[in-house]
C-alpha cells in the first residue's frame, strides 16, 4: 500500500475508533453504516475504508462477518488501542525528534484553537484526561498520549500538519520510555497538558501556542536535551 494510503486508512481508523469511544454513535454489537454511506461521510475512498476496517479488525475492535456486515465487537474493551498510526522508520535521536516537535507543534496548536469544532475539542480534552487517569493507575499512557497529540493535530484541518504525526508519535514513544523514572517529568507533563487543553477550550490561539511550546521544551529539559 502506498504511504499516503496508509496515511488516509490510519486516520480513517481513528475517526471510525472515535464514533464508537467518544462520540457513542454505535456500541458493542452494532452494525456499521454500509460502505458507500460511511465512505462518504468520512471523505474517503471504498478502498480506503475498507483498510481502516482491517486495521481495527485486527484490533479487535470491529468484527468482519461475511455476507452480514461489519459489527463493533461485542467484547469490546477500549483501553490502549486508541492511536493506530504505525511509527515512522526513519532513524532520529531523541534530540532531533524533539526539535521537530518543538519546531511544528507550538503552531499545531495555535491552528487547532482557532479551527477545532466543538467535537474536535472534546476528543483532546477526552484523552487528556484519559491519560491522567492512567498515570495515576501507573499504566502505560504512550498510545493515548500519541491520540492527545493526534487530535491537536487533526483539529488544524491540514493535511500536510497530519502528515508529521508518524514522527511525533516516534518523539512520544521515546519521551515516555525515558520519562517514566522521573515523576517531576510526568508531572510536568499533566500540569502543561492541561494548560494547553485549557487555552484550547477558550480557543485562545496565541496561550494554547504558548503553551504547547513550554510544554515541550519542559519535556526537553527533563530528558537532558539543550534547548538553546
Amino acid at each position: 500500500m502506498a504511504n499516503n494510503q496508509k496515511i488516509l486508512a490510519e486516520s480513517a481508523a481513528d475517526d471510525i475508533l472515535a464514533m464508537i469511544t467518544i462520540d457513542k454513535r454505535f456500541a458493542p454489537g452494532d452494525k456499521l453504516p454500509n460502505e458507500n454511506v460511511l465512505s462518504s461521510e468520512l471523505g474517503i475512498s471504498r478502498t480506503t475504508l475498507r483498510e481502516a476496517i482491517r486495521i481495527l479488525a485486527s484490533h479487535n475492535v470491529l468484527e468482519i462477518k461475511r455476507g452480514k456486515g461489519t459489527f463493533i465487537a461485542e467484547n469490546l474493551e477500549f483501553n490502549e488501542h486508541f492511536a493506530l498510526g504505525e511509527l515512522s522508520n526513519i532513524r532520529l535521536n531523541v534530540k532531533d525528534l524533539y526539535e521537530i516537535r518543538l519546531i511544528f507543534e507550538p503552531k499545531i496548536a495555535y491552528y487547532a484553537a482557532k479551527r477545532a469544532s466543538d467535537k474536535e475539542l472534546n476528543r483532546i480534552i477526552y484523552y487528556g484526561k484519559l491519560e491522567e487517569e492512567l498515570i495515576s493507575k501507573n499504566e502505560d499512557r504512550t498510545e493515548v498520549e500519541q491520540a492527545f497529540h493526534n487530535s491537536i493535530a487533526k483539529a488544524t484541518h491540514n493535511e500536510f500538519m497530519n502528515r508529521l504525526m508518524p514522527i511525533i508519535y516516534k518523539a512520544i514513544y521515546k519521551g515516555v520510555i525515558l520519562s517514566n523514572e522521573n515523576p517531576v517529568l510526568i508531572q510536568d507533563t499533566i500540569n502543561d497538558h492541561r494548560m494547553v487543553m485549557d487555552f484550547l477550550s477558550k480557543r485562545d490561539a496565541e496561550g494554547a501556542e504558548t503553551a504547547m511550546k513550554l510544554h515541550i521544551i519542559h519535556a526537553m529539559r527533563g530528558l537532558g536535551i539543550e534547548t538553546e
